[in-house]
């Protein structure tokens, strides 16, 4: 990480200007269709994004945590995608219109390592997307987006690592361009050899050794 504490408390006072916004788990806090309504920093909580394909299947993207902001690409560039913003669970955000945003990137004495950090993060999560998709099978496909979420989001537990967020088989599924039946399968094949044990719709993963063996 770039960003000191102090520089990341610069940042987010800017959006303590803002609206402060709640959501409940499965609200549209930016809709399909719709143009953003402003930039959003998590204060707390979790935020899906996704797009929908031309089957009229959900397409996770992304899911944002606490300290991010989003949309991020058109934050900056203005460049808008038909990207759906959901709450996860329960979610709390400051929102600020793009304008302010702009104030604030282009004034030589603010701080942007936040920025950077979390472009370079977005950077890093879609450059080990590509790498996934590049894996023959399913299963490898699926070990690695349980690898690469439990960094992300992964809890020590009694049991293992927590992956610390709310996934369908749905969402998991069209991360790494599969079916939800075989998404599915995979899971229980993986849960019966020990590696994972799920309790939709979290997952734990038991035996991180074992699981990176098989890439």
């Amino acid at each position: 990480m770039l960003a000191t504490r102090k520089e990341l408390e610069a940042m987010v006072k800017v959006f303590r200007a803002g609206t402060h916004m709640v959501f409940r788990k499965g609200e549209f806090i930016i809709r399909p269709g719709e143009t953003p309504p402003g930039v959003f920093f998590i204060e707390r909580g979790l935020v899906k994004a996704f797009d929908i394909t031309k089957y009229g299947e959900e397409n996770l993207l992304i899911v944002r945590k606490e300290n991010e902001i989003f949309p991020l690409i058109w934050a900056i560039t203005g460049q808008e995608r038909n990207i759906i913003y959901q709450a996860m669970v329960p979610t709390t955000v400051w929102r600020i219109v793009r304008e302010d945003f702009e104030k604030y990137i282009k004034n030589p004495s603010n701080p942007l390592s936040p920025l950077l950090d979390m472009t370079i993060e977005m950077y890093r999560i879609h450059s080990e997307h590509i790498i996934n998709l590049e894996y023959r099978t399913v299963r490898e496909r699926l070990i690695s987006f349980l690898l690469s979420m439990s960094e992300r989001f992964g809890q020590k537990t009694p049991k293992g690592i927590l992956i610390n967020v709310p996934l369908r088989q749905q969402d998991m599924a069209s991360s790494i361009s599969a079916t939800r039946e075989t998404t599915s399968r995979e899971l229980s094949v993986l849960e019966k050899h020990g590696f994972i044990h799920t309790k939709s719709p979290y997952v734990v993963i038991c035996d991180i050794k074992k699981l990176r063996s098989f890439l």
